[in-house]
């Protein structure tokens, strides 16, 4: 008899964890085998529970799940990780990839979609949402314009970071955005200046601009 697919499922909303509990619980072959409220929670039981996946929010108290997922890509790597979140920007979906996701999926996918992707991810394969395939193919053909190509002397964070303040973010939307601490983040900006020669987080900008950082709409402001 063949071994059903073990799942964890990280999300700090009550309903959400008992929405998919159900949802899953109810399918032949997928059995729930836990629970966790924190990204912490989800790396410390992923280690002892061992679940073929784990369905992870990004936003959680006490580690996110970018942080999480880099956790068990290197404590547990054979824990495959689902993403299932309200996120659909590039920094996340981005993120998540490079942190180790198998999967992404935003909230409000359907039963069938959730399914295919539990079942698709234990299998080794990689399953993203219709709308985050779009923007990993767009990325992959070059259709979409690859912000890390530009200013080579910065680290791939700083490179984030330095895309975010081309849009005219602030630090703490930054922060948030990148699931960082202030004052990573000040430190980042900081290097940023550094590495670029320049005296505010104006010239940043421009230069940042300049190079094609930042939308349309907000260069033209």
């Amino acid at each position: 008899m063949t071994e059903p697919v073990t799942v964890l499922i990280a999300d700090d909303h009550p309903m959400v964890r008992q929405g998919l509990h159900l949802t899953l619980g109810t399918l032949p072959g997928i059995q729930v085998i836990g629970e966790a409220t924190t990204g912490q929670q989800a790396v410390e039981l992923a280690e002892s529970l061992q679940p073929d996946v784990l369905i992870m929010d990004l936003n959680m108290p006490e580690g996110n799940g970018i942080e999480a997922t880099r956790a068990l890509t290197k404590s547990s790597p054979h824990v495959k990780v689902l993403i299932l979140t309200m996120f659909d920007d590039d920094a996340s979906v981005f993120q998540a990839m490079r942190a180790g996701a198998r999967g992404y999926l935003l909230k409000g996918a359907g039963e069938q979609e959730i399914e295919r992707a539990v079942r698709g991810v234990a299998d080794g394969e990689a399953i993203f949402g219709p709308a985050v395939a779009q923007r990993v193919l767009d990325y992959l053909t070059g259709t979409a314009p690859r912000q890390q190509e530009a200013f080579p002397e910065l680290s791939e964070r700083e490179r984030d970071v330095l895309a975010l303040l081309a849009e005219g973010r602030s630090n703490p939307d930054i922060a948030r955005q990148l699931y960082l601490s202030p004052k990573t983040v000040r430190n980042h900006v900081s290097n940023i200046f550094t590495k670029l020669q320049v005296a505010d987080r104006a010239q940043a900008i421009i230069k940042a601009r300049d190079a094609g950082l930042g939308t349309a709409a907000e260069r033209s402001t």
